[in-house]
C-alpha cells in the first residue's frame, strides 16, 4: 500500500508539501461548482449500481476461492494465504463501503431513498449503523476543522495532551499508537464518541437518544441498531451452521480490515502539518472544508473508488459521485491554486511521519490570525 512512482512534473510533489496552506481563499463555493463540467453533477443510479454489483461479483470470487482452496492447502501455505485473501477482501469491501458512504451524501442516484436503502444494506453488512454515521459525518462536513464543532479528529491543544502522550513519544510508542488507532479507533468512536465532538454527557452511535441526533433522527438511528441486530444474527446462524473459525477468516478480519481502511485513510485526510484548524473566531465553512488534504493510496486508489484522492473536492461538493470526482477535482484544482494539496508520501511512511510530528496544536505567537491552530511535534 502507497503511492506508486513519483512525477518529476509534479507541481505538488516534493518539499513542499509540508508548507501550510493559506487562509483566506480568494474564492466562492460559487467560483468552484461554476468550473466544474455539469455533467459531473449527474448521478446515475444505473452507473452507481454497477460498481455495487461489479465489487460484489469480486468479493464473491475472493470468498469462493479462500472457501475452496485455502482449508485443503498445508499449513505453511495456508499460513501465507488467508492473510492474502484477508487484505484483498477488506480492499474491496472498502470500496463498497465507500459507495455506502457517497449513498449517505445523496451522491449514488437522483432518489434520497434508493440511496438510503443502498446505504443502509452495504454499511450495516460492513459493520457500520448507516443512519447513525451519516448524520453524525453531516455534522462533520458542515463544521470541518472547527475546534468547538467538529464531529471528530478535533486535536488537543498543549495544556491538554495527555501524560502517556510524552511516554508514547518514541518508536515502540508510535507503533503501539498507531495499531491501537487503526483497529479499535472506529468501533470506539461509534461505541464511546472517543476523539469526537464533547458534548458533556455520553454520547455514541447507537443510543437513538444521544446528543449527537436531533429529534427527527432518532427513529433511523434505531432502525441502524436493527440492521446491526440482522447481521449479528446473521453471524449466529453462520457460526452454528459453520463454526466461529470459518466465520472470523471468511467474514471477520475482511470487515474488520475495512474498519481499519477507513481510519487510515480518513486519519491522513485531516492530520497534516500543512493543515489549519480553527476556533470559533476564524472559522467559517469554506475555510474548514479546504483544510483537508488528497493522498495517494497506488493502485488501491481505484479499488477505494477514487475517496483517497478527491477528498479535498468531496469536502466542497460531497454529492458528486464517485466516478466524476477526478474530473471534477481537476477542474477545481486551477481555481484552488495553493489552497489545493496531494501528499504522494507512500502511505507507510506519512502514516509514521503524522503519528511523530502531529501531536497537538498551538496559534502562531504574533499573529493576527490568533484563532488559526496549527499542528506541532511534543
Amino acid at each position: 500500500m502507497g503511492a506508486g512512482g513519483r512525477m518529476s512534473n509534479d507541481p505538488f510533489d516534493g518539499k513542499k508539501i509540508l508548507e501550510r496552506v493559506p487562509v483566506d481563499p480568494p474564492f466562492s463555493l460559487s467560483d468552484l461548482k461554476k468550473a466544474i463540467p455539469a455533467h459531473c453533477f449527474k448521478r446515475s443510479v444505473i452507473r452507481s449500481s454497477y460498481y455495487v454489483v461489479h465489487d460484489l461479483i469480486v468479493a464473491y470470487v475472493f470468498y469462493f476461492l479462500a472457501n475452496t482452496y485455502i482449508p485443503f492447502l498445508p499449513a505453511p501455505l495456508a499460513y501465507l494465504a488467508w492473510p492474502v485473501y484477508w487484505f484483498c477482501q477488506a480492499s474491496i469491501l472498502t470500496g463498497l463501503w465507500v459507495i455506502g458512504h457517497e449513498c449517505g451524501h445523496h451522491a449514488f442516484s437522483e432518489y434520497q431513498w434508493i440511496d438510503d436503502t443502498v446505504g443502509f444494506i452495504l454499511h450495516s453488512a460492513l459493520m457500520t449503523p448507516y443512519f447513525s454515521w451519516k448524520y453524525s459525518h453531516r455534522n462533520h462536513h458542515a463544521n470541518t476543522n472547527s475546534l468547538d464543532n467538529d464531529e471528530v479528529y478535533i486535536p488537543k491543544r498543549k495544556s491538554k495532551v495527555r501524560w502517556y502522550s510524552k511516554l508514547l513519544n518514541n518508536p515502540p510508542g508510535r507503533v503501539f499508537t498507531l495499531v491501537f488507532r487503526f483497529t479499535l479507533g472506529f468501533p470506539l468512536y461509534l461505541l464511546t464518541n472517543i476523539s469526537g465532538k464533547k458534548y458533556g454527557r455520553f454520547a455514541n452511535h447507537f443510543d437513538p437518544m444521544s446528543p449527537i441526533f436531533t429529534e427527527r433522527e432518532r427513529i433511523q438511528v434505531l432502525l441502524s441498531d436493527l440492521g446491526l441486530l440482522a447481521v449479528f444474527y446473521a453471524i449466529k446462524i453462520a457460526v452454528t451452521t459453520k463454526g466461529a473459525a470459518w466465520v472470523a477468516c471468511i467474514y471477520g478480519v475482511p470487515v474488520v480490515g475495512v474498519h481499519v481502511f477507513f481510519v487510515i485513510i480518513t486519519y491522513l485526510h485531516h492530520t497534516h502539518l500543512s493543515l489549519p484548524h480553527y476556533d470559533s473566531s476564524e472559522w467559517n465553512w469554506i475555510r474548514g472544508a479546504l483544510s483537508t488534504i488528497d493522498r495517494d493510496f497506488g493502485f488501491l486508489n481505484r479499488v477505494f473508488h477514487d475517496v483517497t484522492h478527491t477528498h479535498v473536492l468531496h469536502h466542497l461538493i460531497s454529492y458528486i459521485p464517485h466516478y466524476h470526482a477526478k474530473e471534477a477535482r481537476d477542474a477545481i484544482i486551477p481555481v484552488l491554486g495553493e489552497y489545493y494539496k496531494i501528499d504522494r508520501t507512500p502511505i507507510f511512511k506519512a502514516m509514521w511521519r503524522e503519528a511523530k510530528e502531529c501531536i497537538y496544536i498551538e496559534p502562531d505567537e504574533n499573529n493576527k490570525h490568533t484563532g488559526v491552530f496549527w499542528y506541532h511535534k511534543m
